[in-house]
């Protein structure tokens, strides 16, 4: 894998030093959406010295050719996407987890003529907000306590 991720800084044209391949393969191997407060803190595991700024404009870098992609998100975090395929998300209201899923009804939709209007479009993008299961299961579970303890 280390091979690949060096072609890949090469054809992208990017100058491959330690401190990018540690952020990529962090960024990488996180199952989730990170910000660049977390990337930061994993990555100074390894390289104590390195800045916030640094790590951020790597991201910013990363994001700028290509290899990942920034989510834009409802707080004031912005969070990065490693999953360049054309993909949807759903975001928990809660405990703001992204799940990514894909929709090929939706991809294959044609986009309405009055939005082509406004320009060219390229991408679909849906995001759907609510509360993931977990946390379903979690509110049931508390909300089972709650009238176990006033049963009694």
């Amino acid at each position: 894998m280390h091979d690949d991720v060096k072609n890949l800084f090469k054809e992208k044209g990017l100058r491959i030093t330690p401190q990018r391949l540690e952020i990529w393969n962090i960024v990488k191997k996180m199952d989730t959406h990170p910000a660049t407060e977390d990337v930061f803190e994993l990555v100074r595991k390894r390289f104590s010295n390195i800045s916030f700024d640094t790590v951020y404009r790597t991201l910013t870098l990363f994001e700028k050719f290509g290899i990942i992609k920034k989510v834009h998100y409802f707080t004031n975090r912005t969070l990065y996407d490693t999953n360049l395929a054309p993909h949807h998300h759903f975001v928990c209201m809660r405990c703001r987890k992204i799940i990514d899923f894909t929709w090929e009804d939706m991809d294959n939709t044609d986009i309405p003529e009055y939005v082509k209007s406004m320009g060219k479009p390229d991408s679909i993008y849906v995001e759907i907000r609510g509360i993931c299961k977990e946390c379903l299961k979690k509110e049931s579970r508390s909300k089972s306590k709650k009238k176990l303890k006033s049963q009694t």
